[in-house]
């Protein structure tokens, strides 16, 4: 008993009168009067077993708190109860002596300012042993240790008591964390190899995997040493990632521990200061330090680990008395949310007592949370039997003493001091103060939450708040019933609050602050307010006062104080990450280099910070997009880079960071996840691993491709490794993905027209399965099908459709046609490089697959089995033959027959079919040997042949160029020699200096000057092969790294680096340029290396290569359009250096002049500027523009074209340069509005449709503007009439006419005008009406139902179709409809309208009856409604011209056609006849005239050479074209026609005429053309060959209404007519063309189509079929039918490209698409034909109502500046400019060619065209302007010709 009180009093040390009173075993023996004197001022409580402890005397405390009671008071109402009776140890005169002192020191400290003088015993230590002496001595004379002067000094401080200490209310922090503290955390991470706690005061502690448990760091232990046995790699046995060691198995997010402090130290580098790091122990040795068994009691909390996992329950281990106590917990207790089946052993706990064993040996326990917070249940403690079960955890009860503005000071059992500060007595989380909340003598629950060891007196930590109490494991919900369930979520970290409003201050800590979020605040410590120091923080007053707004930024959430922890600092809300969370993979961040790190090889990687605490892994093949030599001079510590995120490994904290500019300036989608891709998307990868079977390519996060060599490049790649290199950034398409899997194919070849649907349709498609196709091409050896329902290509050769000779296998092919389906057939492979099946109708492969024994793979193969294939191949020594799926087999002509052996290639031929049996199959090598022999034969054995090479030997120096040179050693550098030229590249002269030894020039090394190059665009064309040069030697050329290295790094075969320069050949020292030797502002000769999309690379020398944007390449813009073109490989320009950068080796210059050179910034610049600017975004709104590095603006809607309807950003691509305008500079905010208006960059004088409007005050009531639709609203629609200016238009100013959904007649963006009719120019608001009776001045308003009038002629819409009649909508009325009857619809009898009208139709009737009283209007459609005699002939002319197009085009050459003789010979027939053309009249009236259009309405131009006067157009009847603008020629008339007839038949006037009588006209019928099937048959038996009486015998037919018979006819006629008659037989085609077009159906068009391009030149019958489909309106099958043209037959034909442009950009109004064709077309066709072709494009984009007269000066400009010297291309260009009628640009043009060198021809025609103009457009000055300048040409050649 001695020891157990002597070991627990040290922890009693809470007296305030003494300093550190302690117990020991002299106080036992002390006197009777001893032990009163220390025993009266005492308290022995019921668990105490009899030790005596020290309870405080509050009667000389000083008066603090006026409304509180005494603290005396408080004390007597729990006086305790002393085991024998005894009243105060203090006599009544020493108890007076102490009041008066008391009294004495207070009127003291408030008179003087100053704390009372201390006792003298106040600093000295008492120890055990006078103990017992001190305590007897109150009440007498102190001991006089010093010696005053003053004696009465004595006196009066005699009996005076030691001064009473206060305890002090402290917050945990890092000073107060020493080895050995107790701490309640809260788990918040889980790491791999650690755990974070949250601590109190926003504390972070973390927990290694090794101080966690005895258990689990005997399983660490264990497996450590089970991998280092195993031998495996270090990298791989580190990892403690196994599902036994996962630590997240172990603990939950939330779960409250008790830690014990190890060690809390700084983490300093060398040479920075570093941050704390706490470590902590939960091992329950160390968390229950200091309890002995006896210390355990019911309610009180233990750490406790997991020892086992039984049935019932798990065994604890508690870590006090060895193995003599133990815990049990039920499987009851341990929560909810735990599973004991998910309990790992070595997991601990902190637990409840909720019990003892009888011996207490056992320890019952409970980890519910629930449970151990129920404080209504009371599970706390309320006394204890030492001071040593009051641990971090327990819950108590205790009574306030003491209620201060920092905390709240209480005693439990009236021994044990605990505080719990500002924080965790609530007073931040409320606005309550704490003299509200508590008050003295008040007793609350709390939480014990840390210890303070050495802390005098003793003390502990509690916290009041409820989370805490009631031990939440989760944070409660921020709003009842929302989905929110924790204050992260509710507020994130890093979220910055814009309004952050200050709650509480408190000076001296920080600030509390509400975020927005109910129930939570923030707390601002004082030295993250601001970046520097704040002096002062008061409530009151300051910046920071009660009250302010602050932005502010959430950096942490701490779960144990329920605080965010706020920071309010400049420089952590300028940070674009606060932690790797916060960190986006696929982000572009900005930071620098921190650390490079170095192993045996170099640089393996870097370290990169891109935020404070944040690092990023740069790996080695990330440095840069090509493999760096020397990466220690491109990377510096310090330097700042920009990267790209790649990774993030959150459970590790890690990223991985990219630098290639590849990654990082790529504008394409970020892969990070396999569900997210589509198959299809492309997007940029790095190769980091290369087999011979392919690459693996890595994308972001953990998505990672396969790229198969046959899916590299279109071309055979062999050897992966010799095209690609690890590191390399590939952009790839995706070929399939699986996403459950993890698996992705890749491919690097360019995407065809092959959809999503046909790529999955190729996927599922199986070797072996059977498929039917449609015949679409057949070619001289295979037939091309298109597979049913997937649209797939096939392949089938002749050979795959018999199994018999070749000649049975042609004549099969001979039997299909274009268009048959043919079925059962086999696919035998699939092509997926090419999209393409391998097809086969073998019936002996057929065979085999029905019964299953197809050979597919090369599993199928097995020893001694018989297969079905065909031969592939034929050689000396034997076959290989194929199967299914590529498989193949070996056939030794051991194996033949003997009778095959005698036989030229032993009796077979490619693709026959074979059956043989396989011999032997090598698993290994995937090869099998086939026989044909019998079984019973002996199988011949195989050996493999080897084959040996020869290296031939190397010759000597022979046959040197300079003539002198005997060995390669001679050649040294700086010598002197001569090179003979063996060709000539554009970048250099590649030479021989002797047999077998090459050399190159450089074209940097030829020209000393610019002056000096002839054609700068080619340099080296003046050269020429087998020319001899003197040259130096420089060394040796380095293909590799495209330099040239010293002579001692030659090779086997060296090429040496030489020079041509004069310069160099004279000098006498050789100097190359390096780039340590460029200066800036230098300048010098460039020659272009290579053309980029948005910049081109230059060389100065062999080893110099510098680069120059695209902006600074001239400061004419129009030559940037095609930088390809106008700076071709190899050409020369005068550059001066803007950068240099050694280290990286990187040039930076510039070809403008010096003062357009200069770099701008936004104080540069100003309103107005014109600019050139790189399009780096488009899109359907706007327009992104760079200037330059540093400068970007956007181009919106209003501000891209003067007229709005040409306002379209689409017409611009990315990388275009481009010249805009600045319309307005915000340079704080760093935006810039720019314009591409005419107007403004070209100065241009043409009229502006849409005037700029920059605010309201522009515009004025009335005025008609056009606008943007900005947004449909539900109460109207906003227009953008400007950038700043925005209209209303309400729903009622929308239409004049009811709009029933009216939002679906707007869309954004939609150009649309109104009238403005209101405005108001303070707020900057504009109303308008978009109304046709506001705009339009001549608006008639819509009919109405009293409009309508009998006999009424109106025109309508079709709205329905029944079988009595059709309903008809009035054009231009109110919604007014009538009902025309069948009986009213023709003049015959009409049985289903359905046939003749379909809904939509256009029609014109008349009103015959209005029903004013039911509103009823009937209609009728009858043809002689609107015919009147007056009118008839008109009707007939108009048929006429209808029939021939030659009319209808304005081209009639005065003679009468054919139609127009047969028509007139039936009009002098007979009535039947008569009345059968009035038929075929109304059924002309009915259809509509579809005759070809003029090039300029979006028709093609056919290529004809032959005049209007030489041809007449063909057959027109029935409503439509029959040759689909096809010319026939004057030969193929019908010969019965005479130029007497034709010149009578002129002259008439067609009149209808009735026969007078019945007479037999058989002998006119050469004079009026037949008028009868017999007729036609019988002309037809003499003239079967000519296609104009054919097309007559079928109109003939067709004015009968017999569509079928037409038919018929065209194909006799079609088999009738001569092969050799081809034009013919067009003529025939291309009637039946457009026969189908007409009358009948998409797939009857298809075939006659297909069956055209069989016979006739595929060409003319795609145009003509083009053409057929522009007349008949059809525009996207036309547009489809181009698509197709241009790839077939795109190389053959310059005017198809140009028809297809005409049609994109006239009748489709898409220039995009027109504008793409030039590129494509000048890569297609020959090179003679390009001039002429770009010229043309120029002209289109002049005619064409939507073309870009600035394009089309481009392309003028582009031609001119490659033949200056084309005067014919200057005379369509001004041609063309004098159409536009821009008067300066039209002088403009014509002075620059009069300033050239022109012979006297050309300059007298030019002038005199100049001349003309001036009179015709001009005015006087410039016709005296023409007549100076040709003086002065005159002038200029008489003096050169006088010189001569």
């Amino acid at each position: 008993m001695a020891s157990t009180k002597r070991k627990s009093a040290p922890l009693l040390e809470t007296d305030q009168i003494r300093k550190k009173p302690k117990l020991s075993k002299h106080t036992l023996g002390a006197s009777s009067s001893e032990k009163n004197q220390a025993g009266k001022n005492t308290k022995l409580s019921k668990h105490t077993l009899g030790t005596p402890t020290l309870e405080k005397d509050q009667s000389t405390r000083k008066p603090k708190l006026p409304k509180h009671t005494p603290g005396a008071t408080i004390l007597r109402q729990e006086e305790p109860t002393f085991p024998r009776g005894g009243a105060s140890v203090l006599t009544p005169l020493e108890q007076k002596q102490i009041s008066i002192q008391a009294k004495n020191d207070v009127l003291f400290e408030q008179s003087t300012g100053k704390k009372a003088p201390r006792n003298e015993y106040d600093d000295e230590e008492v120890d055990e042993d006078n103990e017992t002496e001190i305590l007897g001595q109150i009440g007498n004379s102190l001991p006089k240790t010093r010696r005053k002067p003053k004696t009465k000094a004595k006196a009066n401080n005699a009996g005076q008591l030691p001064k009473e200490k206060v305890v002090r209310i402290e917050s945990l922090s890092y000073k107060r964390l020493v080895p050995g503290s107790l701490v309640l955390g809260k788990v918040s991470q889980i790491n791999l190899y650690d755990i974070a706690l949250s601590l109190p005061n926003n504390l972070t502690g973390y927990v290694p995997i090794t101080s966690i448990s005895d258990q689990l760091s005997k399983s660490v232990e264990r497996l450590a040493e089970q991998e280092e046995d195993g031998g495996q790699d270090k990298s791989e046995g580190n990892d403690f990632e196994s599902k036994d060691l996962e630590l997240k198995s172990y603990f939950v997010i939330g779960q409250y521990v008790r830690a014990s402090v190890v060690s809390a130290e700084n983490e300093a580098a060398q040479g920075t200061k570093g941050k704390r790091h706490i470590e902590l122990s939960i091992n329950p040795q160390q968390a229950n330090a200091g309890l002995q068994s006896s210390d355990i009691i019911v309610d009180s909390m233990l750490q406790a680990s997991v020892k086992s996992v039984e049935d019932h329950g798990l065994v604890m281990e508690l870590g006090i008395g060895g193995d003599a106590i133990r815990g049990f917990m039920s499987s009851r207790e341990l929560g909810p949310t735990r599973d004991i089946s998910q309990v790992q052993e070595g997991a601990v706990y902190l637990c409840l007592v909720t019990g003892l064993s009888s011996n207490g040996n056992v320890v019952k326990l409970s980890a519910d949370p629930q449970r151990a917070g129920d404080m209504k249940k009371g599970h706390f403690l309320t006394d204890g039997p030492t001071v040593d079960c009051f641990l971090p955890g327990t819950a108590v009860e205790c009574m306030v003493t003491d209620v201060t503005p920092s905390g709240v000071v209480g005693k439990a059992m009236g021994l044990l001091d605990m505080t719990a500060d500002l924080i965790h007595s609530g007073a931040a989380a409320g606005n309550l103060s704490l003299d509200d909340k508590y008050s003295v003598g008040d007793r609350v629950k709390g939480r014990i939450i840390c210890t303070f060891p050495g802390a005098e007196p003793q003390k502990v930590g509690i916290s009041l708040l409820r989370q805490i109490l009631s031990f939440e494991t989760h944070p409660t919900s921020i709003y009842p019933g929302s989905r929110v369930k924790s204050p992260t979520e509710a507020l994130p970290l890093s979220t910055i609050v814009a309004e952050a409003r200050v709650a509480r201050v408190e000076p001296g800590l920080g600030l509390f602050v509400d975020l927005g979020v109910k129930g939570f605040r923030g707390y601002v410590h004082i030295s993250r307010i601001t970046d520097g120091k704040i002096e002062t923080l008061a409530p009151d007053s300051g910046p920071y006062k009660v009250g302010s707004i602050h932005k502010a930024r959430v950096i942490g959430y701490n779960y144990m104080d329920g605080l965010y922890i706020v920071s309010m600092e400049p420089k952590i809300l300028a940070q674009p990450f606060l932690s790797i969370d916060d960190v986006q993979v696929g982000q572009i961040v900005k930071g620098t280099i921190q650390k490079i790190l170095i192993n045996e090889n170099g640089i393996n990687g870097i370290i990169v910070s891109i935020a404070e605490g944040i690092t990023g892994l740069v790996p080695e093949i990330h440095f840069s997009d090509i493999n760096l030599q020397h990466p220690e001079r491109k990377f510096k510590e310090g330097a700042p880079v920009t990267a790209r995120v790649l990774s993030k490994v959150l459970a590790k904290r890690q990223l991985r960071l990219t630098l290639k500019k590849a990654l990082v300036n790529s504008d394409d989608e970020i892969w990070q996840s396999y569900d997210a891709l589509e198959i299809g998307a492309e997007a940029p990868g790095t190769i980091i691993n290369i087999t011979s079977s392919g690459a693996l390519v890595q994308f972001y996060g953990p998505v990672r491709g396969f790229l198969p060599v046959s899916e590299m490049s279109e071309s055979y790649i062999d050897d992966p490794k010799k095209h690609f290199r690890t590191g390399q950034v590939v952009k790839v398409r995706v070929v399939s993905v699986d996403a459950v899997e993890g698996r992705m194919i890749v491919s690097c070849k360019t995407p065809s027209v092959f959809d999503t649907k046909q790529q999955e349709h190729l996927q599922n498609l199986e070797i072996g399965s059977f498929v039917s196709g449609t015949v679409s091409e057949k070619t001289n050896d295979e037939i091309i099908l298109e597979i049913q329902g997937s649209g797939l290509k096939a392949m089938l050769p002749f050979e795959h459709l018999s199994d018999g000779s070749a000649q049975k296998s042609a004549q099969a092919a001979k039997k299909i046609r274009v268009g048959q389906e043919m079925t059962e057939l086999i696919v035998l492979n699939k092509l997926e490089g090419k999209r393409l099946l391998q097809l086969s109708s073998k019936p002996s492969l057929l065979k085999a697959a029905r019964f299953g024994q197809l050979v597919k793979s090369f599993e199928d193969i097995h020893e001694g089995a018989e297969v079905d294939g065909f031969v592939n191949n034929v050689t000396p020594n034997g076959i290989f033959v194929h199967f299914a799926g590529g498989t193949a087999g070996l056939l030794l002509k051991t194996q033949l027959l003997d009778e095959a052996l005698s036989e030229s290639d032993f009796g077979m031929r490619k693709s026959q079919s074979i059956s043989a049996r396989v011999l032997s199959v090598d698993h290994a090598q995937q090869r099998f040997l086939l026989t044909m022999k019998p079984k019973s034969s002996t199988d011949a054995a195989m050996s493999e042949q080897k084959v040996s090479t020869k290296t031939p030997t190397q010759g000597s120096l022979s046959d040197p160029v300079d003539e002198v040179s005997t060995s390669i050693d001679d050649f040294t550098v700086g010598r002197l020699t001569k090179a003979r030229i063996n060709s000539v590249k554009e970048t250099q002269l590649n030479v021989q200096l002797a047999d077998g030894v090459q050399g190159r020039i450089d074209v940097s090394m030829v020209f000393d000057d610019i002056a000096d190059i002839k054609n700068r665009k080619t340099p080296l064309k003046s050269f020429r092969p087998k020319q001899v040069l003197s040259v130096r030697i420089l060394g040796v050329h380095d293909s590799r790294n495209h330099r040239f290295l010293p002579i001692t790094h030659r090779g086997k075969a060296p090429v040496f680096e030489l020079t041509a320069k004069p310069s160099d050949l004279e000098s006498a020292s050789l100097e190359v340029l390096t780039v340590e030797k460029v200066q800036v502002n230098s300048v010098h000769v460039a020659f272009v290396n290579n053309v980029s999309e948005d910049s081109i690379w230059v060389n100065l020398s062999p080893n110099v290569r510098g680069r120059i944007r695209a902006l600074d390449l001239s400061d004419d813009v129009s030559m940037l359009k095609d930088m390809a073109k106008n700076f071709p490989i190899g050409s020369a320009l005068r550059a001066k250096v803007t950068n240099v950068d050694v280290s990286n080796n990187r040039l930076d210059l510039t070809a403008r002049t010096a003062s357009s050179a200069e770099p701008l910034s936004f104080n540069d610049l100003s309103v107005g500027m014109v600019l050139p600017g790189r399009v780096t975004k488009v899109n359907e709104r706007q327009v992104m523009v760079q200037l330059n590095e540093k400068v970007s603006g956007s181009v919106n809607l209003v501000d891209l074209a003067d007229d709005y309807s040409k306002a379209d950003p689409t017409i611009y691509e990315k990388n275009q340069i481009i010249r805009v305008c600045i319309k307005h500079v915000d340079a704080p905010n760093k935006r810039i509005l720019l314009s591409t208006r005419p107007s403004r960059v070209l100065s241009s004088s043409l009229p502006v449709a849409d005037r700029e409007i920059s605010a309201a005050s522009d515009v004025a009531v009335n005025d008609i503007l056009q606008g943007f639709v900005k947004n449909v609203a539900d109460s109207g629609i906003f227009m953008s009439l400007g950038s700043n200016v925005t209209a209303y238009v309400r729903v009622s100013d929308l239409s004049d006419l009811y709009l029933k959904d009216w939002k679906s007649q707007f869309e954004i963006d939609q150009l649309v005008k109104g009238k403005v009719i209101e405005v108001d120019t303070t707020v900057n608001h504009v109303q308008m009406s978009l109304k046709q009776s506001h705009i339009d001045k001549d608006y008639k308003p819509p009919l109405t139902f009293n409009d309508m009038t009998v006999g009424q002629v109106v025109t309508g819409k079709i709205r329905k179709v029944a079988d009595f009649g059709v309903f008809i909508v009035v054009d231009n009325s109110a919604n007014v409809s009538g009902l025309c009857h069948r009986t009213q619809m023709a003049d015959g009898k009409v049985q289903e309208p359905q046939k003749l009208f379909e809904e939509g139709d256009v029609v014109k009737a008349k009103v015959l009856k209005v029903d004013r009283q039911k509103k009823r209007i009937s209609l009728g459609l009858k043809a002689s409604f609107f015919k009147s005699e007056e009118d008839l002939d008109e009707d007939e002319e108009v048929d006429a011209t209808i029939l021939d197009p030659t009319i209808a085009n304005g081209h009639d050459d005065g003679e009468e056609s054919e139609v127009d003789r047969i028509k007139e010979v039936l009009a002098a027939n007979d009535d039947e006849a008569s009345d059968s053309w009035e038929g075929l009249d109304e059924a002309q009236d009915a259809e509509s005239d579809v005759s070809m259009d003029d090039l300029d309405d979006g028709g093609i131009a056919l290529n004809r050479d032959t005049s209007h006067d030489e041809v007449q157009q063909g057959l027109s009847a029935g409503g439509f074209d029959w040759n689909g603008g096809l010319t026939l020629s004057k030969d193929q008339d019908a010969p019965s026609e005479t130029d007497d007839e034709a010149t009578q038949l002129k002259k008439k006037k067609k009149k209808k005429r009735k026969a007078e009588d019945q007479i037999d006209r058989t002998g006119d019928l050469d004079a009026h053309g037949p008028q009868s099937v017999a007729d036609f048959e019988r002309l037809l038996l003499g003239q079967p060959n000519s296609s104009v009486l054919w097309l007559s015998y079928m109109a003939f037919q067709l004015q009968l209404g017999e569509v079928d018979r037409t038919r018929e006819i065209a194909e006799r006629a079609l088999t009738t007519i001569h092969i050799r008659e081809q034009d013919e037989k067009l003529n025939v085609w291309v009637a039946m063309l457009n026969l189908e077009n007409t009358y009948g159906t998409e797939e009857s068009v298809n075939t006659i189509f297909k069956r055209a391009c069989q016979h006739c030149d595929s060409l003319d019958i795609h145009e003509r079929l083009i053409s057929i489909y522009i007349q008949s309106g059809q525009h996207e099958k036309a547009d489809a039918l181009f698509t197709t043209t241009l790839s077939k037959h795109g190389s053959a034909s310059p005017s198809l490209w140009l028809n297809a442009a005409t049609f994109y950009l006239t009748t489709l109004s898409a220039p995009t698409r027109a504008h793409a064709l030039l590129p494509r077309a000048l890569q297609s066709l020959p090179q003679h034909t390009h001039v002429d072709l770009t010229r043309s494009f120029a002209l289109l984009e002049y005619s064409s109502p939507n073309g870009d007269p600035e394009r089309g000066r481009t392309l003028f400009e582009n031609l001119l500046s490659t033949f200056p010297k084309k005067l014919d291309l200057w005379t369509v260009y001004a041609d063309a400019e004098i159409k536009k009628a821009d008067k300066e640009r039209i002088r403009e043009l014509f002075e620059r060619v009069s300033k050239g060198h022109w012979k006297k021809k050309q300059m007298q025609f030019w002038f005199g065209k100049w001349e003309k103009w001036e009179e015709t457009s001009g005015d006087a000055g410039g016709r005296e302007k023409v007549e100076k300048l040709a003086e002065e040409w005159v002038r200029r050649e008489a003096e050169k010709l006088g010189k001569a």
